[in-house]
């Protein structure tokens, strides 16, 4: 991905000072910023933002469809494990000897495969009889939603009679079940059909349905160092989450499909309603082997999803639903309304989409069925208007517009998928969520400690995941304006008080500069306990950056963002009855990831910031000491080329210490990405001078090894009480 690179170096020494001339003195400074207001959640707004050009939107395509694979733990994706899948317990029926598919005839049969070994994915799959040897054909992915038992699901007739009267089915028989008459048509119509439970529904009982869709309170017994459960900080901070293991289970469920000799790889579809829309929303941005997609009854710039299995950590930081959607651009998508959070998609998000998929010259591969007047569910009419799309999308050949024809439902007790033949793993085990969260974190820690030892895998899987788990990059961080504060002059140095002004982000930065009149065109940017007193005492520069002052290097320091916080003292959280982090913080950066943007932001000004035609300094390097060694390990992590070199103090931090969602060290996706030393790790091989550690961490050493410089991070390991001098020392070579 492109890197900012630093403008070439400033040939006078008078960059801050000349800066700040003719600035008004302001009074100090109290930070005012859009981070103060009250948290956004899922019932918030989320429109899309086109951008003006096909290229910028592909930019910002790849930025988001990284954020929904870093968000749902599959950057990078896990290795394709054998699926070992069963098919049994097939039903044929109609017109067997039709001869050709389209005919009536079909097969159901009961389906079980590992998504990841131990971990199974229970349904049926519908297959058209009578296709001619050879022949190919699309296939269809169905996901259900938010409809308990759904796949083995049979209304009652007096409802279905209720449905046929306000025009949402049309059958007493096949309207008895949604689920099945979809996958019936489909058949019908030559294609296959794979229709997947989510977990704790029907036979994907591995989870219980409260953990699943109902968690409520933190699980203290979860809440562990080791063998973690789902919710917990340190699942959180590995990105396990239940939808991130459905859209596992998706995209599993293409390979599972396109393992059946018969099926098409050029034509397969996605669809489902509600949280059967969130999941193929998802699908279909991350998997390029999904060519039709269609998100019922979920796409809207208003609620999000309301369940825990719709919303992960990180997802929705900065965008949402429409802008997911957006991402399977050009290929044919249909959505629909109704009344529901949707009802306003043909104003507010479709124009939007129509705009992106303009920027490819394809706005007739994207449709939108009205249908304001129905409930929220996927109905006879929504299915019609699917069914015609694939039909003309896939070239199926059936007059349009396609109806369905009744058909006799299966008996739910014919589409269970276990049986003493095929018996059921054990349901609902706490140690089997234990088990299979370490067994996933082992794979995805060597998978990632493997792609950090080498160049390649430095550049596309470590840093852009740190960048993701940031939320901001120095390209993005934002434009900033100084406003000048009080300012003097003593022993030769210049002391301003300012604040930087991020025009882009809202957001604002009280900074402190010591200056010296004889420059060198360095700036060492501080951080501290302390904020911007850390530089100062009883009056003077403390001795470390009096020692860089000496050298004519400019010293400046930032009193990080502190956000208002609960009446306990811990990070806030938005208001909603769960305790789940991803209420929170999938729409909402932590208060870790708010104070790496602060540095972010005052580094791209130093390195953007211009006198007249004059660049920048020469040189910009970062100590980070104190609780703050860690702010600054993981902004080097994102600030890319931005940062010539770090002086940093760990004092043996990791994330995986921290046990409390709510504490302003909680930050999402640390311990997917190899903890602090993974951050390390990523800036690779910039100049690094690092304390607080016994030793070089393993994957620091391997990264930079692998990028050709294996003496790039040294160790201080003399006393606790010389870290900021030597490190001032260290920087100021």
């Amino acid at each position: 991905m492109p890197r900012h690179r630093p403008p070439r170096p400033f040939p006078l020494p008078v960059l801050v000072v000349a800066l700040l001339v003719g600035a008004p003195l302001a009074a100090p400074l109290a930070a005012e910023d859009a981070r103060l207001a009250p948290l956004k959640d899922l019932d918030g707004y989320f429109p899309l933002a086109v951008p003006a050009t096909l290229d910028a939107w592909k930019a910002r395509a790849a930025e988001v469809r990284r954020r929904v694979l870093v968000s749902q733990g599959l950057w990078p994706m896990p290795a394709a494990t054998p699926l070992s899948a069963s098919i049994h317990g097939t039903i044929h029926k109609g017109p067997e000897a039709a001869g050709n598919a389209g005919t009536g005839g079909y097969s159901v049969s009961n389906v079980t495969f590992e998504s990841f070994p131990g971990l199974y994915v229970t349904g049926n799959l519908y297959r058209p009889l009578g296709l001619e040897p050879g022949k190919k054909v699309p296939a269809v992915l169905f996901a259900h939603g938010h409809w308990q038992n759904a796949r083995r699901s049979l209304q009652d007739a007096a409802a279905t009679r209720k449905e046929i009267a306000s025009g949402q089915e049309r059958f007493e028989e096949g309207g008895r079940s949604r689920f099945q008459s979809l996958c019936v048509q489909l058949a019908r119509m030559g294609c296959v059909v794979w229709q997947w439970d989510m977990l704790s529904d029907s036979d994907a009982l591995q989870f219980s349905r409260e953990v699943v869709h109902g968690f409520a309170k933190q699980r203290p017994e979860m809440n562990t160092r080791e063998r973690w459960g789902l919710y917990s900080p340190q699942a959180e901070s590995h990105l396990q989450s239940i939808m991130g293991l459905q859209t596992l289970n998706g995209v599993r469920g293409i390979d599972f499909v396109l393992s059946l000799p018969e099926v098409d790889p050029a034509r397969i579809a996605i669809t489902g309603a509600s949280g059967g829309g969130t999941q193929t929303m998802l699908v279909a941005a991350v998997d390029d082997r999904i060519a039709l997609s269609g998100p019922m009854v979920m796409v809207s710039t208003a609620m999000q999803g309301g369940c825990t299995c719709e919303n992960a950590t990180l997802l929705r930081v900065g965008t949402g639903n429409v802008e997911f959607a957006a991402l399977f651009a050009p290929k044919p998508q249909i959505m629909n309304t109704a009344d529901d959070w949707t009802k306003e998609l043909a104003t507010k998000g479709f124009p939007d989409l129509q705009q992106v998929y303009g920027l490819y010259g394809k706005r007739e591969t994207l449709a939108l069925e009205r249908g304001e007047h129905f409930p929220h569910n996927y109905n006879a009419v929504t299915r019609s208007a699917f069914y015609t799309f694939v039909n003309r999308h896939f070239g199926l050949g059936f007059p349009e517009p396609v109806i369905e024809r009744d058909y006799e439902v299966i008996d739910p007790a014919s589409l269970r998928v276990w049986d003493a033949d095929h018996p059921a793993p054990a349901a609902a085990d706490p140690d089997f969520e234990r088990d299979l969260l370490a067994r996933m974190t082992a794979d995805s820690d060597a998978a990632i400690a493997a792609a950090a030892a080498t160049p390649a895998g430095l550049a596309d899987v470590l840093r852009p995941a740190w960048e993701t788990v940031v939320g901001r990059t120095l390209a993005t961080a934002g434009d900033a304006t100084w406003e000048m504060g009080p300012k003097s002059e003593a022993a030769g140095v210049v002391r301003m008080a300012g604040k930087l002004v991020n025009r882009t982000h809202g957001e604002e930065v009280p900074v402190l500069w010591l200056h010296p009149k004889t420059w060198n065109g360095r700036v060492v940017v501080w951080l501290d306990d302390g904020g911007a007193a850390a530089l100062e005492a009883d009056g003077k520069p403390v001795a470390a950056v009096q020692k860089l002052l000496a050298a004519g290097t400019t010293v400046v320091a930032a009193d990080l963002f502190t956000p208002p916080t609960a009446d306990d003292g811990r990070q806030r959280v938005v208001k909603n009855p769960r305790e789940a982090p991803a209420y929170s913080f999938g729409y909402n950066p932590t208060t870790f990831a708010s104070r790496v943007h602060d540095v972010l932001t005052l580094v791209r000004f130093l390195r953007t910031a211009k006198v007249g035609d004059h660049p920048a300094p020469t040189k910009v390097s970062l100590v980070a000491l104190g609780s703050r060694g860690a702010i600054g390990a993981v902004a080097r992590a994102a600030a890319g080329e931005g940062l010539d070199a770090a002086a940093i103090d760990t004092r043996g931090f990791r994330f995986a210490d921290v046990l409390e969602w709510r504490s302003a060290e909680f930050l999402p996706g640390a311990g997917k990405y190899l903890d602090l030393p993974g951050a390390l790790a990523a800036a690779a091989p910039r100049p690094l001078w690092l304390a607080g550690e016994a030793a070089i961490p393993a994957v620091l050493a391997a990264a930079a090894q692998g990028a050709g410089a294996p003496d790039s991070a040294t160790r201080f390991t003399g006393p606790a009480a010389d870290v900021a001098g030597a490190a001032a020392e260290w920087v100021g070579k």
